[in-house]
């Protein structure tokens, strides 16, 4: 079976956008592929982060894998930090990329524009992200459209080593995007993408939220003013995202939706998507709390961290023998 990895940060309640756009993806994959699922806690630090919460964080993430479906049976779930395997082998490729691919990344433009200095880590994440991927010799990747650069990225730097330390070094990746509920946009500005770190609470639904929150949130959501409700992005991108929405929850066809709400307006819309929206996530925030409180999660976690060390090993062996390290 081909081999799979993606992670999520451990900042923050995972949202609509994340479940939508990779969470799904990873229970699909993992009935025909080898699976390996990381929180990757190392990524978190690029900024500040409180300690304690940060623990916290780490084990939701965790919990709301195996909420959504991510069986520890099929796949391998672990946090980054316990497999030394991910800081090494991030090192030697830092040593194999250079400076202008990693400015050019449109992520650290964005994060660093206006500011005169940042952290390190914001530079030089994403080669942290390609060492998550090749140290497990993956084939595929499941993520966001908006990580399409960083995979790219991820197969030069492989192919690069592959060229000037061996060919068999590294297997170089493919990346896995949905076509459809891929980029989730905020509520609040469908011109921006959903995000854990947006000041708005409305702006995001996290698949935590409680059924009134998740109302608040659709109901306050920015449309347009005409009220037809038709899935035009460039003049509706309001109407239009929550339309993408309401369709990846509910299995119905976009262009059926358009036809089911002809004349109505926005409000019984929204209304229905609440409905929807709380159907589909109240099965996840149950099993969550269930998940959470149990000492089996500590336990799936070593057992992950065992399984997936025991790959980056071989990988390692074969990095360094590459590059000329050790004895």
């Amino acid at each position: 079976m081909k081999r799979v990895f993606s992670g999520v940060q451990p900042t923050g309640n995972i949202h609509l956008g994340n479940y939508l756009g990779a969470l799904r993806q990873f229970v699909e994959l993992q009935e025909d592929h080898e699976c390996i699922y990381c929180i990757v806690d190392e990524h978190a630090i690029t900024v500040p982060q409180d300690p304690k919460e940060l623990k916290q964080h780490i084990l939701d993430v965790a919990a709301l894998y195996l909420a959504v479906g991510v069986d520890p049976k099929k796949s391998i779930v672990f946090v980054q930090s316990q497999v030394s395997g991910h800081a090494e082998l991030g090192w030697i490729l830092n040593c194999a990329s250079n400076t202008g691919e990693l400015y050019r990344m449109t992520q650290f433009k964005s994060k660093s524009q206006g500011k005169e200095s940042v952290g390190t880590g914001l530079l030089t994440y994403p080669v942290l992200m390609a060492a998550d991927i090749l140290l497990y010799d993956t084939d595929i990747v499941p993520v966001g459209n908006d990580q399409k650069q960083h995979i790219e990225l991820t197969r030069d730097l492989a192919i690069r080593v592959n060229h000037f330390y061996g060919k068999d070094t590294f297997v170089v990746p493919e990346g896995r995007f949905m076509k459809e509920g891929a980029r989730i946009m905020a509520l609040d500005d469908p011109t921006s993408k959903m995000s854990k770190s947006a000041t708005n609470v409305h702006s995001r639904i996290s698949l935590l939220d409680d059924d009134n929150k998740i109302k608040k949130s659709i109901m306050k959501a920015t449309t347009d003013s005409d009220g037809v409700v038709k899935f035009d992005v460039e003049n509706k991108p309001g109407i239009s995202n929550l339309l993408t929405i309401y369709s990846v929850l509910s299995g119905t066809p976009i262009s059926d939706l358009e036809k089911q709400y002809e004349g109505q307006g926005y409000g019984n819309f929204k209304k229905d998507l609440v409905e929807v929206t709380v159907e589909a996530l109240t099965p996840i925030r149950d099993r969550f709390n269930e998940i959470r409180q149990s000492p089996e999660l500590i336990e799936v976690l070593k057992d992950g961290a065992e399984r997936a060390d025991a790959i980056a090993q071989v990988t390692m062996k074969r990095v360094r023998k590459a590059f000329g390290l050790g004895l």
